[in-house]
């Protein structure tokens, strides 16, 4: 039985000082690091994802042309090949062998919805390799990890959320998310516990 590790949107704009900077993402970066160097061989798959919106237009409209919404129109983030658009420097990439970027000129919250640079969908990815079981870990706890688990949940997969290993917008919502995700049936656990 194969595992894959999702380390969902860990980005610039989405740490502290960014766009969308969510309290704890640096953080989350350096634990996420911290625990790849003691757990990456675990995974047959270690899949990390990007927001990667276009710089020329609204994206389907998740950027807002007046004042955000702040659930489906939001402040310009992640701009394709921009500072905050990569990786959150706390997060050591050399153990990820897939990385996807998603939200080319469209909403993308789930990790699903992103693609390598060659066109190879994370289903297909997982599908390859034999995968049952996930583990996520990443930001935000409340928007693109619960959107990437209840992707892996449908797509059939057995999903752990590492608690430790992520951080969200808010704390009502983050709590809200785990317990919806908890009851589609996935378990909640610490990494380092």
């Amino acid at each position: 039985m194969s595992k894959a590790l999702f380390i969902v949107d860990v980005q610039n704009d989405f740490t502290e000082g960014g766009a969308l900077g969510v309290a704890g993402g640096d953080a989350v970066a350096e634990r996420i690091s911290r625990f790849l160097v003691t757990h990456a061989e675990e995974y047959a798959l270690v899949i990390a994802s990007r927001d990667w919106h276009d710089a020329d237009n609204d994206n389907g409209g998740h950027f807002a042309a007046g004042t955000p919404d702040m659930v489906d129109t939001w402040p310009v983030h992640c701009v394709s090949g921009t500072e905050g658009a990569q990786y959150d420097p706390g997060l050591d990439t050399a153990a990820v062998t897939h990385h996807v970027k998603k939200g080319q000129g469209k909403p993308a919250y789930s990790l699903f919805e992103g693609t390598t640079d060659d066109g190879v969908t994370v289903a297909h990815l997982l599908d390859e390799h034999g995968v049952v079981e996930v583990d996520i870990t990443g930001i935000a706890t409340d928007y693109c990890v619960r959107a990437s688990a209840l992707d892996a949940i449908e797509h059939g997969r057995h999903v752990r959320v590492l608690t430790d290993l992520v951080a969200g917008v808010a704390v009502d919502s983050s709590e809200a998310a785990l317990a919806e995700l908890a009851h589609a049936g996935a378990e909640l656990v610490a990494a380092e516990g």
